[in-house]
């Protein structure tokens, strides 16, 4: 499909630069298959159907963001962990001696005052990041270890690195994003961008979703930095997606083979889980997941059948992105599209720290 279908005018100043005061004060767009309707995410529960199962992505964003200077040089550097290497074992990748320093392998973005070439070292506080070279998908592979043999990978990191807030937001992190750019129920390290609609719910909402006969269940997906990368192709069909990690564990599956049992929807809190169970989908049992473990790339278009999830809670996304067109192919690009509009109209705010809109799956709409 042409991106410029998913195009449309977004006025800059209605660009999040901050969440609401509070989770769920954020507004709610509820989308029915012929009205709009305007609520609070605190309602939330009034608009999802009784006994349904609600998914979330327990995803925790990481400090990715680092800032440091070349050893040596003294150079003003910066590197962005964009995903842990898959031939990384991690921290708990045993050292060959009991003198060499535990390290991680991460694919990142990295730039400084001059190139950065295989071998530089640069230094963040207790972090120590090394250039390794290039991966294949033009990203640098680097090594990360500490410098102090009192702190962890993950300490120094914690030290060092900071929150990494979209490129969109035009501010400096600032203390009360080490909060509200994580969900409540974020547990699983691993994201460099938040699973951004599961920023406004809470725990006393998710205990009266229960209070309704809900079931909430968790999958993992690690947001990667390609969310927030502009679709450059003319058509959605040559756009190469990037690839993010998920996981959908034996417990999920379970409790999706409940719901369809009692004939109950599953609804997706955000298009992290949606691509999760997508890519989980079990190709035997229609409306069924398999539980797995791996990378996914899947691009959802409109004319894409979706054999899982029935509702979903979703942010406002960037015009012409893989993101709008996956919620477009959901409900309906038409209905979406006017959606926005409406959305525009009454000054929503848009982005990851922006309002939510909460949409039912229509059927597929031919691709054009």
């Amino acid at each position: 499909m042409r991106v410029e279908r998913f195009a449309f005018d977004l006025p800059p100043e209605l660009i999040a630069q901050e969440p609401s005061p509070e989770r769920e004060l954020a507004r709610l767009l509820v989308v029915a298959e012929s009205e709009l309707s305007h609520a609070r995410i605190k309602d939330l529960a009034d608009h999802v159907p009784r006994g349904s199962l609600v998914v979330v992505n327990d995803t925790k964003v990481i400090r990715a963001r680092i800032l440091g200077v070349k050893e040596g040089s003294g150079g003003k550097a910066e590197v962005f962990l964009v995903r842990k290497d898959p031939a990384s074992g991690g921290e708990d990748e045993a050292p060959s001696s009991l003198r060499e320093t535990p390290r991680e392998r991460w694919r990142a973005m990295a730039r400084a005052s001059k190139p950065l070439r295989a071998g530089a070292r640069i230094v963040s506080g207790p972090l120590l990041v090394e250039i390794e070279g290039k991966a294949p998908d033009g990203l640098f592979l680097v090594r990360l270890s500490s410098r102090d043999d009192a702190l962890t990978i993950d300490d120094a990191l914690q030290t060092a690195a900071r929150v990494p807030l979209p490129p969109y937001i035009k501010r400096d992190v600032q203390p009360a994003d080490e909060q509200r750019y994580q969900t409540v129920f974020a547990r699983t390290p691993g994201a460099v961008a938040a699973p951004t609609a599961g920023l406004h719910l809470t725990q006393p909402l998710l205990h009266r979703l229960e209070g309704n006969g809900c079931e909430i269940a968790s999958c993992t997906l690690h947001v990667g930095l390609g969310t927030f990368q502009p679709v450059t192709a003319e058509d959605l069909d040559d756009h190469v997606m990037h690839a993010e990690y998920f996981e959908v564990p034996r417990t999920l599956a379970a409790a999706i083979a409940r719901a369809r049992e009692r004939g109950a929807p599953v609804v997706a809190i955000g298009t992290t889980v949606v691509r999760a169970l997508e890519s989980a989908a079990d190709p035997s049992r229609d409306g069924h997941v398999r539980p797995c473990a791996e990378e996914t790339r899947i691009l959802i278009q409109p004319g894409y059948r979706f054999r899982v999830v029935d509702r979903l809670l979703t942010n406002f996304h960037l015009p012409k992105s893989t993101l709008l067109a996956l919620v477009s192919a959901f409900a309906g690009t038409d209905r979406v599209l006017a959606a926005y509009r409406a959305a525009v109209r009454e000054r929503y705010r848009f982005f990851s720290y922006g309002d939510a809109m909460l949409l039912a799956r229509a059927d597929a709409e031919a691709a054009s």
